[in-house]
């Protein structure tokens, strides 16, 4: 892997949808992701499905810093959608982040 694609900042998430709540949750998070890859400092951003679990959607983000995933918090559609995934969610989303510089 090339220094321009090391990931400096990993995400990962995850949010567990009711039945009655899956299908706009995943769409939901479908816009979130693709509007993420647009800001400055997203080397990737997904959503997927847990194979073992399809309400546990799961997210992997790469930042290139800790300034660009600060950025991203701040955005205002950044949390529309973490106060709409809460409300579809069955329980709490989790976060954790990992620096890998």
């Amino acid at each position: 892997m090339t220094d321009d694609l090391r990931p400096r900042v990993l995400v990962t998430g995850t949010i567990v949808a009711r039945t009655d709540t899956v299908d706009e949750l995943l769409a939901l998070s479908l816009d979130h992701v693709h509007r993420s890859r647009t800001e400055p400092g997203c080397l990737s951003h997904a959503v997927h499905r847990e194979v073992e679990d399809p309400l546990r959607l799961v997210f992997v983000e790469r930042w290139a810093d800790r300034d660009a995933l600060h950025a991203h918090f701040s955005v205002p559609a950044s949390g529309e959608f973490v106060r709409a995934a809460e409300a579809l969610a069955a329980e709490p989303p989790t976060i954790d982040i990992y620096d890998l510089t």
